[in-house]
């Protein structure tokens, strides 16, 4: 099996979990969408403003810790700094596409509404996943792992760190 086999790989399963992250994401984001269009009188991209904003904070757990847990965890500021930039961004593609349906084309019942929304979130999760895997969540060199700081004891007084020894 040659490298770019483990590459195509290592692709699919990234793929599959993003998406399953994603997916529970998009759940979060709807539902969200849906209770605070149901119990408030805010207008429908301000609804999804913020359902998004509820959906971004869930999907970034889920790829720091799921998608992504294996990529280089040097840096989180900058990490969090470029997610929430790409995820603004995704933000803006996303109630964009339900703006122009909802206000240039004056498609807002409810169901066109879930369906303008449904599909920006799928056109701006292109960008997001470009945009994560390529800038925010850096895969390691290959062969190169991070310590993980929790299995990690220190040596001495001024030593470095080693891995804890299991027993």
């Amino acid at each position: 099996m040659g490298s770019g086999t483990s590459g195509l790989q290592r692709l699919v399963r990234e793929i599959a979990k993003f998406g399953a992250v994603g997916g529970a994401g998009v759940l979060v984001n709807l539902g969200v969408f849906n209770l605070v269009r149901h119990v408030t009188d805010l207008q429908v991209v301000r609804a999804s403003v913020i359902a998004t904003v509820v959906s971004i904070v869930f999907n970034y757990v889920g790829f720091r810790y799921f998608t992504y847990r294996d990529a280089d965890k040097n840096g989180r500021t900058r990490e969090l700094t470029l997610f929430l930039l790409f995820s603004l961004v995704g933000m803006v593609i996303e109630n964009g596409v339900l703006y122009a349906a909802t206000y240039g084309f004056g498609w807002d019942t409810p169901l066109q509404s879930n369906i303008f929304k449904f599909i920006g979130i799928g056109v701006a999760t292109l960008f997001r996943f470009w945009s994560y895997r390529t800038w925010v969540f850096r895969a390691l060199p290959t062969g190169e792992a991070v310590p993980d700081p929790s299995v990690l004891e220190p040596t001495g007084p001024a030593g470095p760190a080693r891995p804890r020894q299991r027993v």
